[in-house]
């Protein structure tokens, strides 16, 4: 699966792409604000481009449940940061936003990519990529942004995420976006539990004749944390895992916190997988 965003193009059949989470926020679930500021910002963004990322996530409002964030607001956090990162890198960015004018004014700074994690709520984001030539990732989630889920229900969470994909894919090709540039997100957590987390991750397969590159955001999340009973700050090797498992099950971008660490495992799954050959081989061979 050949497939071009900005700069760069990704066989995502041999190479998986690892987009780095750049939050430009006070109150990031992960970081608690570690980054905010633009200094910050830009600086974990070059971090994470020297720990081999692909691609940069840039968002300004927190997914989960917060203080209010005007657009304005979430224009000053955005804009200039999307700016700045493409004077420096060919690499992708996305701007993460369920806002078309927030999506617009990123993508005339140098964004590649909407990440929508709405849902298409609002049918004008994929308009507004379309207009650009820009790719969407359209992400499942049963409920509107920025709430929590409380007890979601489904008779087979895989057959309706995918169901669901499957429509708001239709919309956005309806309103202009090209097949070619659509991603879809499953959502993991977004309006699910635990359970539901854990079966997506153990059927991703299933999803992937949807036809679309297949974007998984597993980071450090709660349903991480839940399976293991561990706190925020002691996740990673849980992500790991389930990072390696959905290369395997056909996932070709895995969005994540700790870069470097993901980048090993990615690179050996797929060597694992006979997607790539070692980056050196003298064992038996000198």
């Amino acid at each position: 699966m050949l497939r071009t965003y900005g700069r760069r193009t990704f066989d995502f059949g041999r190479r998986v792409a690892v987009m780095a989470i750049l939050n430009n926020t006070p109150d990031s679930f992960y970081d608690r604000g570690a980054n905010f500021g633009f200094d910050a910002a830009l600086a974990a963004g070059e971090r994470a481009l020297a720990e081999g990322a692909d691609w940069l996530d840039v968002g300004g409002v927190k997914a989960g449940p917060g203080p209010p964030v005007s657009e304005a607001e979430e224009l000053e956090r955005v804009a200039p940061l999307v700016e700045a990162l493409r004077g420096r890198t060919d690499a992708v960015i996305s701007v993460d936003t369920f806002r078309p004018g927030v999506a617009r004014r990123a993508l005339a700074a140098g964004a590649d990519v909407v990440n929508d994690p709405s849902g298409l709520r609002d049918p004008l984001l994929a308009e507004v990529a379309a207009e650009a030539g820009a790719g969407l990732v359209v992400m499942h989630t049963g409920g509107p942004p920025r709430t929590r889920p409380h007890r979601p229900a489904y008779a087979d969470v895989v057959a309706e995420v995918r169901a669901f994909l499957a429509d708001r894919t239709a919309l956005a090709r309806q309103r202009g976006v090209a097949a070619e540039r659509l991603i879809v997100d499953p959502g993991h957590d977004f309006h699910k539990n635990t359970f539901h987390s854990l079966e997506l991750t153990r059927r991703l397969g299933e999803l992937a004749d949807l036809g679309y590159p297949l974007l998984v955001a597993l980071s450090n999340k709660d349903f991480v944390g839940e399976t293991l009973d561990l706190p925020l700050d002691q996740r990673l090797e849980g992500s790991l895992a389930a990072a390696a498992l959905s290369v395997a099950a056909g996932a070709g971008i895995v969005r994540v916190h700790e870069v470097q660490a993901t980048v090993r495992v990615v690179r050996m799954t797929e060597a694992i997988l006979g997607r790539r050959p070692p980056a050196a081989t003298r064992r038996g061979l000198a």
